[in-house]
């Protein structure tokens, strides 16, 4: 008898699509109903994996904390990812990323920051249906990325 679907995925942004797919930054353990699936060996290399690329998401997260971006790059961006179907969501969604950006309801995101602009898009993405929003999400991390460079 093999066991159920034993999926993590961790990360600065993650999501589990109604379909049971996962998706983050990174996902150390992804087992598929296997006999031989031992529980403790996989938490334990699923948490060692996660403390040992830790690190490199902390770092990211600061870096877009601490990294102050005009409004013409915020909205060159938010242009990008709709206009030029670089995260392949619906154009409709540009004003639901714009408006949070330039008009936050958190104080937390009130900077002109990337990390406040990479949550204008996490939240933005939320209103598509599973597929698409498991699509455009795991393109957003690395999109962004591409901004910074």
């Amino acid at each position: 008898m093999g066991v159920p679907d034993a999926d993590w995925t961790v990360g600065v942004r993650t999501l589990v699509c109604e379909n049971m797919a996962f998706s983050g930054d990174c996902t150390p353990v992804l087992a598929k109903h296997s006999r031989s699936f031992n529980l403790l060996d996989a938490v334990t290399i699923g948490v060692d994996w996660i403390q040992r690329n830790f690190e490199p998401l902390r770092r990211q997260v600061e870096e877009w904390r601490a990294q102050q971006i005009t409004d013409v790059t915020a909205t060159l961006v938010i242009y990008r990812a709709f206009v030029e179907d670089a995260l392949k969501a619906p154009t409709s969604l540009m004003a639901v990323v714009h408006k949070p950006y330039f008009q936050p309801q958190y104080e937390e995101f009130a900077s002109r920051t990337m990390w406040s602009l990479s949550n204008a898009f996490a939240s933005a993405l939320k209103q598509l249906d599973p597929i698409p929003q498991f699509k455009a999400t795991a393109k957003l991390g690395e999109f962004l990325s591409r901004i910074q460079k």
